[in-house]
């Protein structure tokens, strides 16, 4: 579902909840939304943790405690309506370790919209944004917990076929779903739904928390944690930390920048509206010491110059002209072209920071060998090489491609999955990648190891406002202390003490999952290495973080039956009563996938919906390996998915009347030999 048909099931909810008669006390009743505004699809869509009543029938709509009687509705809502139900209570703990925060919420929600003899799934949404994780859901309903759990693809396929395949995932990258289902069955006496009242305070301000680590100086230190007993990587875990300082006037690198923007006809619309707003936006930002050019592609090249700019007025002026002149989608995608040509165009830099831009919503056949050719230009230039930074755009492009490339260079890596925010993205992401302080930085710590593995592998540059983490594996002794060195932007070195420090309260291992499993995936993809693979999988499985080889499934548990288990096993039966007999639901939405070479080469429009469910792939699957034998069967396929409702209809009376007209043939001619 996409957030503008899930804003159309609000409104439809909000609509059917005008049914409800809440009584004379209003004490107990939701409160009435805010007269005098003009309701948009935006503001129906939440902005804190809400669970909604999915409502499919209309007529049993209802308060549950009052009835009122009102004439029965006929008919079905498709797609069902979503009502947001009542909250009593919200509790939010937040947990900061460095540059990562664990949120957990926990609420209580009275379903104050369903006759109390029926009963409806509902659906559990969590704004958040692009760049969290959804570590786990639990979930209380009557005598039923649902709980989700990280498993393989080898445990997947020794397990029963999921029960349903709704069960939930990304409705958009700022909204996580999960739908909680109804009971199909239940004993006498023992409800589904609770009904109780609480004392409620319902407040319409936003809570906002912020805090800053005060230095006047850049500092660092290393913080090292010894496994659990539980871990099954016994190696110890060390974290390695950076920070800019508040020094306003520190000095940063002169730039010579080079843009490449994706103009292929996937970009046409608002996703390349977008990013025209955000490269303008990033000439401003540039001085009068810096230098730029623009790339353009598609299948060709389109330069704003033949060499390198130095930023003036008319120049970033001409440069807005040509941007608004040429930079206009259509054609396909072709990204090592534009690459080697930004190399030949910074081999010449001199005291300054290079840096490439690479903006792109596509995937491509050749991204092994993209990254295999500039590790070796990087090789090549050593350590003042052009850092390449990359952006993605929707989800056909392969991210784990573009992470690759800017990991192996040094750069930085985001994405945008949502075309509202490519803009705001693109200038955070330019800002932090080309505001360096301290450039080559190295740590001499594998002289006082016998093994360590770093995440990631090169050491990033040290740019203004951002820390800089780097953490890792190791076996060895540390020593007390370390420095690490690196270049200023006056070419001069500086030294910066670490200290060493062993801790217990940071959960290093659960800080740096999420990062650790996406550069596995990233050098497993680009290696085809199974060892790196098995390895993400093992992080995942240990740390509840979805990744791209592990799913999330949500276990239903019967609190009664599980007792009843315990006490079984409590007199010692071996019979196994585990996840088996569960009802599992499949969680979708939490991979992005490794790009979608078709899709690119078709020029579909950049991706921003929801993925296919399995089952429909499944299906499909199966009906064309049924009908392979048969010529054009895929295609046949392929195009009765697309037909319009009506024309369908059309041909199935068609189809109706031959057949009656065949029939009567039939029996035409029975009856005719049978007078002969």
């Amino acid at each position: 579902m996409a957030d503008d048909e899930f804003a159309k099931a609000v409104e439809d909810g909000l609509k059917l909840a005008k049914r409800i008669y809440a009584g004379k006390d209003r004490h107990f009743a939701p409160p009435r939304p805010v007269g005098g505004m003009e309701r948009s699809p935006v503001s129906l869509l939440p902005a804190a943790p809400m669970v909604y009543a999915v409502v499919d029938d209309p007529g049993i709509v209802d308060n549950p405690d009052i009835p009122s009687y009102q004439p029965h509705v006929y008919g079905r809502c498709d797609p069902p309506a979503l009502i947001p139900l009542q909250m009593n209570e919200i509790a939010l703990e937040a947990d900061c370790f460095l540059d990562t925060a664990f949120v957990a919420i926990r609420g209580r929600w009275r379903v104050h919209c369903i006759m109390r003899n029926r009963s409806c799934d509902c659906r559990l949404v969590v704004p958040m944004g692009e760049q969290g994780s959804i570590l786990g859901v639990e979930v209380e309903v009557g005598r039923k917990s649902y709980s989700t759990r990280v498993m393989d693809e080898e445990e997947n396929q020794n397990m029963e076929k999921p029960a349903r395949n709704e069960g939930g995932g990304f409705l958009k990258p700022q909204l996580f779903s999960l739908t909680i289902p109804e009971e199909r069955s239940r004993q006498a006496g023992i409800l589904t739904f609770l009904y109780e009242a609480a004392v409620e305070q319902w407040s319409h301000r936003e809570f906002y928390f912020s805090y800053s680590v005060y230095s006047n100086d850049l500092f660092g230190g290393i913080l090292l944690q010894s496994p659990t007993m539980y871990d099954l990587d016994q190696r110890d875990t060390f974290c390695l930390y950076l920070f800019p300082g508040n020094i306003q006037n520190r000095k940063v690198f002169r730039r010579e920048v080079v843009f490449i923007v994706d103009i292929s006809g996937s970009m046409e619309g608002k996703p390349l509206e977008n990013v025209k707003n955000a490269l303008s936006t990033a000439l401003l930002e540039l001085t009068a010491v810096d230098k730029f050019n623009i790339i353009a592609f598609n299948e060709e090249l389109h330069s704003f110059s033949s060499c390198m700019e130095p930023v003036t007025e008319v120049k970033v002026e001409n440069a807005h002209e040509w941007i608004c002149k040429t930079v206009v989608a259509g054609g396909g995608t072709n990204i090592m072209h534009p690459l080697n040509e930004a190399i030949d165009l910074l081999s010449y830099a001199q005291d300054s920071a290079p840096h490439i831009f690479l903006i792109t919503d596509g995937s491509v056949e050749d991204e092994r060998d993209i990254c295999s050719t500039m590790r070796t230009h990087v090789a090549k230039r050593g350590s003042m090489s052009p850092r390449i930074s990359t952006f993605g755009v929707g989800s056909y492009c392969n991210h784990y491609f573009l992470r690759m490339l800017s990991s192996i260079s040094k750069g930085q890596y985001d994405a945008a999955y949502d075309p509202d925010l490519i803009e705001s993205r693109m200038q955070r992401w330019f800002m932090r990648a080309s505001s360096p302080i301290v450039m080559n930085i190295t740590v001499d710590i594998f002289k006082h190891l016998d093994e360590v593995e770093v995440y990631p592998s090169h050491i990033p540059d040290l740019s203004v406002g951002c820390p800089l983490i780097v953490s890792g594996r190791y076996q060895g002794k540390f020593p007390d202390s370390l420095k690490a060195k690196g270049i200023l932007a006056d070419m001069s070195e500086i030294v910066i003490d670490l200290e060493v420090k062993n801790t217990k309260d940071i959960p290093l291992e659960k800080v740096f999952a999420k990062q650790h499993i996406d550069l596995l995936t990233a050098e497993a993809w680009f290696s085809e290495s199974k060892q790196l693979k098995e390895k993400a999988i093992k992080i995942s499985m240990r740390s509840s973080v979805p990744s791209e080889y592990t799913y999330m499934i949500l276990l239903q548990t019967d609190t009664e039956k599980q007792d009843a288990v315990k006490q079984v096993k409590k007199h010692g039966s071996q019979k196994d009563a585990g996840p088996k007999n569960c009802l599992r639901i499949r969680v979708h939405g939490l991979a992005i996938g490794f790009g979608n070479v078709n899709a690119t080469l078709e020029n579909l429009p950049t991706g921003f919906g929801e993925p296919k469910l399995p089952e429909t792939n499944y299906v499909y699957e199966k009906a064309v390996r049924c009908c392979d034998n048969y010529c054009c069967c895929m295609y046949i396929i392929k195009a009765c998915s697309k037909l319009n409702d009506r024309l369908v209809i059309v041909m199935t009376q068609c189809c109706a009347a031959l057949s009656f007209l065949g029939c009567y043939e039939c029996c035409c001619a029975a009856c005719c030999e049978s007078s002969n």
